[in-house]
Formats: C-alpha cells, sequence, structure tokens
C-alpha cells in the first residue's frame, strides 16, 4: 500500500506543467471503440491510470483486441470480428465509467449483458436514465442477481432526460449511431467530453448534430468504420493544479489548458482575487493568498461549476481568510473529504449539500486516507500548505485519475514523495 508524504507550510510552487489527456473523456472513447466493423481505431493522448488499463480489460473481455503503447499514450482497438456481448464482471464491478459499454455492445450485437458498476462511493449514480433511454429506443431490460441484460434492435426515439447525466448521454449517443431512424436526446450533457466523444464517432461515419449543446440529434448508419482521434485534455487535471498555484501563492503555467473548458472555475479563482492570464503556451495562475477573498461556490452540470473540482476549491479555500460556502447539488456524499481536513485543524460546518469554510487558520500535518478520487488531490494540496508533515493513504483513488501526481508537483516545487509500504 503506497502512501505520499508532503512536508508542508513553506511551498510556493513555481514553473509549469504539462496535463494529460482527460479520464472523463478517454473512458467513454474507449467503449465507443466496440461499434465498428470495419478497420481499427486509434486513440492518442491517452493517460496512463488505473481506470484506463480496466476499462480497456472491459473491451478486451469482448473478445476484443486492443493494444496500448503506454510509450506512446496510444491505444488500437480492432473490433472487426465477432464480438461477445456480455461484459466481465470482475472488471465492471470496478469502475462506475464501465456501464457505458451497455449501449454500444447492444447496438452492435442487439443483445448485451452487464453488471451493475462499481466506482467511487460519492452518492447515489442510479443508472435509470440510461435504461429508459435505451427502452425508448425499443430495447428490452431485465435486471437480475446484479446483472443488467437488454435485448432488442434499437430505432429512433425522442428522449428527454430528467438530469443532464454525462454518462447516460454518452451511453445514449452510441447505441443511437447504429438504430433505425433519427433519435433526438434533450437535456443533454453538455460537457466537453461529449462533443470529444461526438467527434470520434462521426470521424467513424456516425451523424451526430448539437453536440455541445442541449439538444443532441443522431440519425443513424448501417456501419461505423476504424478511426484516428486524440483525447482531449483532462480539464480536471488542469483545474487541480490551477488551484493548488492559487492556495500556494504560486505562479504556474498550465501548458495548453483550454479557457472555455475551465471557465466556471477561471471565474471563480479571480472572482477570489487570483491573476489569471491566457498565454499562447497555456494558461498562468499567479497568487498572493494573503490578499484572496472568500467567494461562495455552487457545482451544477456543464456550463456550471464542475463537481470535480468542488474538493480541491474547498482545499482553496480553507486557506482564504474568511467565510466560504461550498454549495454540492451533484453527488450527495460528496463532502467526506471534510472530515480528513478536519484533521489538519480545518474549521467546517455541513448542513445538508452547503459546507460552511471557515478559512485562513492554522492548519496542521496529520495522516489522512483520501475518500474517493478527488478528495485524494484535495487532501495532499491541503498538505502543501499545512505545518508539518502529512501523510495520504489509500492512493487508489488518487491513481484512477492522476498520473505522476506527486512528480508534477515535487518538479514544481512541493516538498513531496511518494513510498510503498512493503
Amino acid at each position: 500500500m503506497d502512501k505520499i508524504i508532503i512536508e508542508g507550510g513553506q511551498t510556493r510552487l513555481q514553473g509549469d506543467v504539462t496535463i494529460e489527456g482527460a479520464k472523463n473523456a478517454v473512458l467513454p472513447l474507449l467503449a465507443a471503440t466496440i461499434l465498428p466493423t470495419e478497420g481499427k481505431t486509434t486513440l492518442t493522448n491517452v493517460p496512463i491510470l488505473s481506470d484506463v488499463f480496466t476499462m480497456n480489460n472491459v473491451v478486451r473481455g469482448l473478445d476484443i483486441a486492443v493494444d496500448f503503447d503506454e510509450e506512446n499514450n496510444t491505444v488500437i482497438v480492432d473490433a472487426q470480428g465477432d464480438i461477445l456481448d456480455e461484459a466481465p464482471y470482475d472488471y465492471v464491478s470496478q469502475m462506475r465509467a464501465s456501464i457505458v459499454v451497455l449501449g454500444p455492445i447492444l447496438a452492435r450485437s442487439g443483445h448485451a449483458k452487464v453488471s451493475m458498476p462499481g466506482g467511487c462511493t460519492i452518492g447515489s449514480r442510479p443508472i435509470d436514465l440510461h435504461l429508459k433511454g435505451l427502452e425508448a429506443m425499443g430495447a428490452t431490460i431485465t435486471q437480475t442477481a446484479g446483472d443488467i441484460t437488454a435485448t432488442g434492435k434499437l430505432h429512433g426515439a425522442r428522449i428527454y432526460m430528467d438530469f443532464p447525466s454525462v454518462g447516460a448521454t454518452q451511453n445514449l449517443m452510441m447505441a443511437a449511431t447504429l438504430a433505425e431512424g433519427t433519435t433526438v436526446i434533450e437535456n443533454a450533457a453538455r460537457e466537453p467530453e461529449i462533443v470529444d466523444l461526438a467527434q470520434l464517432l462521426d470521424k467513424m461515419g456516425a451523424k451526430i448534430k448539437g453536440a455541445g449543446t442541449e439538444v443532441l440529434t443522431i440519425t443513424g448508419v448501417e456501419k461505423l468504420h476504424g478511426a484516428e482521434h486524440q483525447v482531449v485534455q483532462d480539464r480536471i487535471e488542469a483545474g487541480t493544479f490551477m488551484v493548488a498555484a492559487a492556495m500556494t501563492s504560486g505562479d504556474v503555467l498550465v501548458k495548453d489548458a483550454v479557457w472555455e473548458h475551465n471557465r466556471p472555475l477561471l471565474a471563480k479563482l479571480m472572482e477570489m482575487g487570483v491573476e489569471v492570464t491566457e498565454e499562447a503556451a497555456g494558461i498562468r495562475i499567479k497568487s498572493d493568498v494573503s490578499k484572496l477573498k472568500p467567494v461562495t461556490v455552487k457545482t451544477l452540470p456543464h456550463p456550471g461549476f464542475p463537481t470535480d473540482m468542488q474538493a480541491q476549491f474547498t482545499a482553496l479555500m480553507a486557506t482564504v481568510k474568511g467565510e466560504s460556502t461550498m454549495i454540492e447539488t451533484v453527488f450527495e456524499n460528496r463532502f467526506q473529504h471534510l472530515e480528513e481536513m478536519r484533521r489538519m485543524g480545518l474549521h467546517t460546518e455541513i448542513l445538508r449539500d452547503t459546507a460552511l469554510i471557515h478559512g485562513g487558520g492554522s492548519l496542521q500535518g496529520a495522516p489522512v486516507m483520501s475518500t474517493d478520487l478527488r478528495a485524494s488531490a484535495a487532501l495532499i494540496l491541503t498538505g502543501m500548505v499545512a505545518q508539518g508533515t502529512t501523510t495520504v493513504g489509500k492512493l487508489t483513488h488518487l491513481d484512477r485519475g492522476y498520473y505522476q501526481f506527486h512528480t508534477k508537483l515535487a518538479k514544481l516545487g512541493a516538498n513531496i514523495r511518494r513510498i510503498s509500504e512493503d
């Protein structure tokens, strides 16, 4: 079991940092490689993350050839032969995002069996929107013994989603590409990762309009072919380093960061008093934490403030003198990291979906445990500004979404190292 050890208190991050391909984009992209019956699909800028290895194994479990060239961050998938229609439980159970293989398998084979997925324990993430959408397209859904079975030839439909679920939008998009007729998805998710998936599907021969808006229109085609696609940059990793720079009074260039993708976060950083500059090479973050002021943040589906940046931003709030407010509207259990941060001296009050952060007080290093993926990063960032030594355990969460996180922070000046207890 690995741990990260941070010697905090005097850290000021400086320099530039390179961001990996987006975890939240590459997983549905890998699911999309199930669809083509002609040619191979090549994904570049693929991050080396445990979730990527898991999804690769989910796809391999369908009797599809998957080659991951880690040195060149490239995955080549050959799904041209006959495929299996049952996703392997051992891998699906490890990761919530694996549910997005249901739509592609069903669309291609007319039958799909997928186990109920696992993932971070950050609250209820029901898959009813996925299933209702597939049923509207003509699928028959049964759930028995922890498995979801879907059968039937899909046809176009008009689908209104009660909530703009990213996973459901992706699943239904992929299923609709091979459905007969036209599918319209209303109140669709609008995240950059949705646009990235639509771009790959279009390269494969799909006909998709409206990606990035709340109405998606997909006209089904008879078959799809392989394509080459570069995974979009990870806006959440980029945002994490932006927050790290802000809370350490740093000066950091986040290379190739996309302003439009990070707009909600950048707006709140500037409201706090952080200096944010768009440069040719990326986005530069400069800060004097002693001059920052508290803010109120409310997480919302894109283009609102991302829930995946909530934990990291509360770490920044902890360093800013005064009372900041964080309202979490997406996941009900996503304040678990604040209990760990209390061990480090944070004064916070939690009432249902709202956390009051009394920032600017003295923080002390302590042994803490990661509660989910983004909480892992938040605890590490807090350790950099706390006095003394902080030890962060349960790094399996961190490795799902950040590649060499401690190495990148060390390059920027953090006193941080990763050790194995073994």
